[in-house]
Formats: structure tokens, C-alpha cells, sequence
């Protein structure tokens, strides 16, 4: 078993949580690193590899958060290589491939989107939030958390990507949900809600955000970028807001402020 705080992260080979991956390591954790990259509609093992390079303390495990098994096989393969885990952070997550309007969006988008992006998270707390409560009952002076990667789309409306709405407001639901449950074993549940940031998924609108931020769309005139979420799940992870649980953190340049 690991003398040190142990983290699992999902969709931790590039991106966001990549950038919490490395957050954590610096604050003395070792990490599980999720994930389930394709490159040309192959599997792709070469950012996660990478990542381990990167990271000194972690261990890297190929799965499908939406995928039962892989769940199972997750928690385990963190079980066996560290005997503990006091940090969850779901972060993977996933746009649609096409961006089509709900009046003609396909079901089969509808179900990759929310499988991946609610689905795998909900279940995947579930497990560890129950091997959590197991922990908490051995070690007492253990501190425990999950944050969850929901979205400024958990609140605005996205027409052409209906489906990516409707998952992460089910995320920003599920926080309160799983921070009510669990807050008798004093485990910490929190929502991280990003804003425009800087990731291979929004590369692909890159100009029309450049242009909204510039017109004033958010009050910081800058794009976000990854290493800004992380400083948010650094902070929740040194338990400066353990009387918190349920919170959700903005990390939007001020994107949220009803301003005239």
C-alpha cells in the first residue's frame, strides 16, 4: 500500500487533465491515469505514454469510462498497484464528432455523448465512492474527495450540441447528488465548471472564440487554458474547502456574471 495520497484521473493523457495529473504529482500524490485515445480511428497509446514520461509517480491504464468492465478493471488496477485512493477526478469527457441542430441530431450521438460524459461518471463514483467509505472506516484521519469536470455548458444553451448540454448539466445534478450522500463519511464531493478553454476540443472553433472573447464574451479577455483547472483541483486537493462539499468552482474568466 502507498504511504502517499493516491488519485485517479480520467482523460488524464492530454488536455485538462493532463494539467491535473501534473497538479496533483507536484502536490504529492500518485496518480492512475485514464484514458482512451484513438489517432485515425486506431488506438493510441502515444500521449499517455508520454504523460507517464512526464509524471515521476503514476501509472497508466487504457479503458472506456462509459465501458462496466473497464470501471471495474480501473478501481482494481489502482486496488493492486497502490491498495488505496483518496482522490477522484472524472474528467473525461467528449464533444459530439459533428456539430448538427437538435432538430435533426441522431440518437446515436445523443448516446455516445452521454454514456461517456454522465454515464461512466456516475458509475464510476459509485465504486469508488463505496471503497472510499471502506477506507474511511480503517484509516479515520484520511481525507477523501471527488471533483467532477462539468462545463459552462451545464447552464447555456448550445443548440448544435444538445446532447454535450444535457450531459454536463446531468454532471453539475450528480455533484449535489453525490456530495448530499456522502457528506456523512465526511467525503468531499465538488464541481469544477470550466469556461473557454484552450483543448484539442475546442481547437476546432478556435476562430469564433477568439473573436467572442475579444468582443468582451467573458471579462478576462483571454482564452483559458488547462493549467487553470488544475490550480482549481489543487486546491480542493490541499483541503481548503473540505467545509465545502457540493461547491461548484467557476474557472470561466468571469463567463458567469449576469452584467448589463
Amino acid at each position: 500500500m502507498s504511504d502517499r495520497q493516491v488519485a485517479i484521473v480520467t482523460g488524464a493523457s492530454r488536455g485538462i487533465g493532463k494539467a491535473v495529473a501534473k497538479e496533483l504529482a507536484g502536490l504529492g500524490f500518485d496518480i492512475v491515469i485514464n484514458y482512451f485515445d484513438f489517432k485515425d480511428g486506431k488506438p493510441d497509446d502515444s500521449a499517455a505514454l508520454q504523460t507517464e514520461k512526464e509524471i515521476k509517480d503514476c501509472k497508466i491504464l487504457r479503458g472506456d469510462v462509459s465501458n462496466a468492465e473497464d470501471r471495474k478493471t480501473l478501481v482494481e488496477f489502482t486496488k493492486q498497484n497502490f491498495g488505496r485512493c483518496d482522490m477522484l477526478v472524472n474528467n473525461a469527457g467528449v464533444a459530439p464528432a459533428k456539430r448538427v441542430d437538435i432538430l435533426e441530431a441522431s440518437e446515436e450521438s445523443f448516446d455516445r455523448v452521454m454514456n461517456i460524459n454522465l454515464k461512466g461518471p456516475y458509475f464510476l463514483t459509485q465504486l469508488v465512492a463505496n471503497w472510499m467509505i471502506e477506507q474511511k472506516k480503517q484509516f479515520l484521519d484520511r481525507n477523501f474527495r471527488i471533483v467532477n469536470t462539468a462545463s459552462m455548458s451545464s447552464y447555456t444553451s448550445s443548440p448544435a450540441r444538445g446532447e454535450y448540454c444535457l450531459s454536463k448539466a446531468g454532471v453539475s445534478m450528480m455533484t449535489m447528488l453525490y456530495a448530499d450522500r456522502l457528506a456523512e463519511f465526511n467525503i468531499g464531493v465538488f464541481e469544477i465548471r470550466p469556461g473557454i478553454i484552450m483543448t484539442d476540443m475546442t481547437s476546432v472553433v478556435k476562430e469564433k472564440y477568439d473573436k467572442l472573447i475579444a468582443e468582451g464574451i467573458t471579462p478576462i479577455k483571454r482564452w483559458g487554458v488547462p493549467e487553470d483547472i488544475a490550480k482549481a483541483i489543487g486546491a480542493i486537493a490541499e483541503g481548503r474547502l473540505d467545509f465545502s462539499t457540493g461547491q461548484v468552482i467557476n474557472v470561466d474568466g468571469g463567463f458567469h456574471f449576469r452584467r448589463l
